[in-house]
């Protein structure tokens, strides 16, 4: 019987927002590559089993030179090349996926280092409750809807408002049929559980942390560098 986690990580995006010419999953955090962060997050989690990379063709051979070797990453199992967007990678990561033996497929940013071990299992868990699940916090900001004219229209009611979060997991024969739906469709969702959202399928939310943040600009590298420290008990 199938009750295999499978992780696929997307890592082909050129990071156009950090400025530079080096891919930001590339880019160091306390002195290691972002991505490492992330799959050791993934590595060091039971109830994955194996973690398929999706990252730039011309990039397949420098990850696993430069990350999965020297890093000893047992659980990376594949590497694809990813697609033009991010839906277009966990789809090749998804195509790899052995369908016999994996119940819960788990879609984790390679920009987010801070996930731990104890997120991946509770979105795992309820994905497998509910068919899919998404690491999520609530809206702590007040929050203002703006009109063109860039004069507010209206204080939204905060209450019901989550922000979403990686990883984000799938039972998945039914993550499959979002994808297939989307591609045939032409539909670009902004993440992964809204190609399932637009389904009509419920999906779980498991609260996550603020810490659990995606590193897109300069400044998130900073707010990085000060995460990690913390963590490892030393002065920021």
């Amino acid at each position: 019987m199938a009750n295999r986690t499978v992780a696929v990580v997307p890592a082909a995006g050129r990071g156009l927002r950090m400025g530079g010419h080096v891919p930001k999953q590339f880019l160091t955090l306390g002195g290691v590559p972002i991505l490492v962060h992330s799959l050791r997050a993934l590595e060091a989690s039971s109830c994955v089993e194996a973690i398929i990379l999706a990252v730039p063709e011309a990039d397949r051979e420098f990850c696993l030179r430069e990350i999965v070797a020297p890093y000893g990453f047992k659980k990376v199992t594949k590497i694809v090349a990813g697609g033009a967007q991010r839906q277009d990678s966990v789809r090749h990561g998804l195509a790899a996926v052995d369908e016999e033996e994996v119940e819960v497929v788990l879609v984790h940013d390679a920009v987010r280092p801070f996930v731990t071990p104890d997120m991946v299992q509770r979105v795992v868990e309820a994905a497998a409750r509910h068919g899919a699940a998404v690491v999520a916090i609530p809206m702590r900001d007040t929050v203002k809807q703006v009109g063109a004219d860039g004069l507010i229209e209206k204080t939204v009611d905060r209450g019901q408002l989550w922000l979403a979060q990686t990883p984000q997991a799938f039972r998945l024969a039914r993550f499959q049929e979002a994808h297939r739906k989307a591609d045939i469709d032409g539909f670009h969702g902004t993440d992964d559980v809204q190609l399932v959202e637009r389904l009509g399928y419920p999906v779980a939310v498991v609260e996550g942390s603020g810490e659990n943040i995606k590193i897109t600009r300069p400044e998130d590298l900073a707010i990085g560098e000060a995460i990690l420290a913390a963590r490892q008990g030393h002065d920021v």
